[in-house]
């Protein structure tokens, strides 16, 4: 299982018990968004090769604000 901890900043990640972060400008560069539009889903897809995605995908800047 991963798990996602959103910040300003950018993303804690726990992936198979390594932990790493992910910078706000990474996530941006990487999905050509603005950090708040990036979706939950679009970090996973980042992350794991094949993610199990499941039910809605939420914006970071409705995690965060």
């Amino acid at each position: 299982m991963t798990v996602l901890s959103f910040d300003d900043e950018g993303i804690d990640v726990e992936y198979q018990g390594t932990e790493f972060r992910l910078e706000k400008a990474l996530v941006e560069e990487a999905t050509e968004k603005s950090y708040p539009d990036v979706t939950d889903h679009e970090v996973l897809q980042m992350v794991e090769e094949d993610p199990s995605l499941s039910g809605e995908p939420r914006r970071i800047g409705d995690v965060l604000y």
